[in-house]
Parts: C-alpha cells; sequence; structure tokens
C-alpha cells in the first residue's frame, strides 16, 4: 500500500505568502544553488539533521550533493518522498528546503521538516515559511496526522520511537 492515493498530484509551486520565495520540487539541476546553501550552514544543519539523517556531513563533496539531489529527484517522480527548495523570485538563490516524507516512526502519516540558510534564521522569510508549512500540509497534502519534526516533536523524541514496520 503505498503512502499516497494513487491519484494524488504533488504541488509543483507553492509561493510563500508575504515574500517574493516559492517552493517547488528540487532538482539535480538545482545542485549549483544548493551546494553553497547547505555548505554555508553546515554546522547548524548538522546540529538539527546529523543525529537523524547524519547530513550534512562535513566533506560533502560537490558530486556527493548531485547524486543526493538526483535521488530526491527520482524519489518525487516516484511519489516515495518530496523535498521541495525554497527559491527567490528568479530562482537564483536556493535559501532552504522542505521535506514531506513518508512515515518512519509510528504515529503520524507523513513527516514534514524545514530548514532556511544561516542568513534567513529568525528574520521574516523564516517566519513566513513556519507559518506557511503546516497550512500548506493541511490544505494540499492528504495526511490525517502529520508530524512537524523539530516543531511539534524533537528530533530526540522522534528518534526515540518505534519504526513503522
Amino acid at each position: 500500500m503505498s503512502w499516497l492515493p494513487d491519484d494524488f498530484v504533488h504541488p509543483v509551486y507553492v509561493p510563500v505568502p508575504h515574500t517574493a520565495l516559492h517552493l517547488r520540487p528540487i532538482r539535480e539541476a538545482d545542485t549549483a544553488l544548493d551546494y553553497p546553501a547547505v555548505m554555508g550552514s553546515r554546522e547548524r544543519l548538522w546540529e538539527i539533521f546529523g543525529p537523524a539523517w547524519s547530513w550534512p556531513k562535513e566533506t560533502m563533496t560537490y558530486e556527493e550533493d548531485r547524486l543526493d539531489l538526483l535521488r530526491h529527484e527520482k524519489e518525487i517522480a516516484a511519489h516515495q518522498s518530496f523535498n521541495y527548495a525554497l527559491l527567490d523570485e528568479e530562482e537564483t538563490a536556493l535559501l532552504g528546503c522542505v521535506y514531506v516524507d513518508p512515515p518512519e516512526r509510528t504515529g503520524s502519516d507523513g513527516e514534514i521538516s524545514w530548514w532556511v540558510v544561516d542568513d534567513l534564521v529568525g528574520g521574516e522569510a523564516e517566519r513566513a515559511l513556519d507559518a506557511l508549512v503546516p497550512e500548506w500540509i493541511a490544505a494540499d497534502w492528504p495526511f490525517q496526522q502529520p508530524r512537524y519534526l523539530g516543531r511539534d516533536i524533537t528530533w530526540q523524541d522522534w528518534l526515540a520511537l518505534p519504526p513503522t514496520s
């Protein structure tokens, strides 16, 4: 059984209200934007995602990032999981990501997490994204029990939950 209905169509463009930013599915072609965004915020991202995902490693190369984005692009096409890039209007800067994943731990039907680059932490754009994501998930995704990792549950508490079967 799939984690999403067979007829589900994932959003392909999501404006972030009150900003000039938007979300769209990430692609391998975004590596030139993604790599500096990730590595420029790597220490903070490791504190958030490292214990659960072992990402992003200090030694991650451009080629490793490209292969990771290619994997994400294929997963999106297969509706296995979704990685949305947070981009400026012209798509000249990647400023964060939103992940919509099948549940790895019991108690939810979708697991959502997100980040912004260090320069946006605590600012209007981060607040706008923080407000958008739960509203967007409720409006456009077929989840009954979404879980917001690092938001409504700590990563440590999430890791302590039993894995899904």
